[in-house]
């Protein structure tokens, strides 16, 4: 015989499961937007510098900072920057080395190195993104690659979201 308070509890522990099954289903397949984080920074009277900064890591599990920025001086042509900075002792950049970027549709673009002459430390390498990022979709992840010293390689892929985020920096910000 099941009494009445049991049968009451037994519905509200299925009622309950359900809905956890409900929330847990809702909180796997329904991604919240991505939201942009662009920072400024004024770098001396007049010069503006704004960036997406993103830590990312690459196929071997190494974290790198991934800094895309672009300096606004008052009479110059803007430039667009892409920063990748690993931890120190880690991994070391050849320099001069250009950027290979590969779109998701197979597209092969590079980035000059902005350190050819003298990078501010080893785990440091900045590229020319000015004239590459004309050339991508705001819609495609990419995967960066460029040899370390050692015969190891870099390769960082950067989500469509990353990617949608330097498109703002881009026209939100002159």
């Amino acid at each position: 015989m099941v009494y009445p308070i049991q049968q009451c509890f037994s519905q509200l522990l299925a009622l309950g499961r359900f809905l956890l099954v409900l929330l847990l289903l809702q909180a796997t397949f329904i991604t919240p937007p991505a939201a942009a984080v662009l920072r400024q920074h004024q770098d001396a009277p007049g010069i503006m510098r704004y960036h997406s900064q993103e830590s990312l890591k690459d196929e071997s599990g190494r974290t790198w900072q991934v800094v895309l920025f672009k300096t606004i001086i008052p009479g110059q042509t803007t430039r667009l920057n892409l920063r990748l900075v690993g931890f120190p002792g880690m991994a070391e950049f050849t320099h001069p080395q250009f950027l290979e970027i590969t779109t998701a549709d197979g597209k092969l673009l590079t980035a000059a190195d902005v350190f050819a002459q003298a990078a501010p430390a080893p785990n440091v390498g900045q590229y020319d993104f000015t004239d590459v990022f004309a050339k991508l979709q705001a819609d495609e992840s990419l995967t960066l690659s460029i040899p370390l010293k050692g015969g190891q390689p870099l390769s960082l892929i950067i989500p469509k979201s990353l990617v949608i985020e330097w498109q703002l920096l881009l026209t939100e910000i002159r």
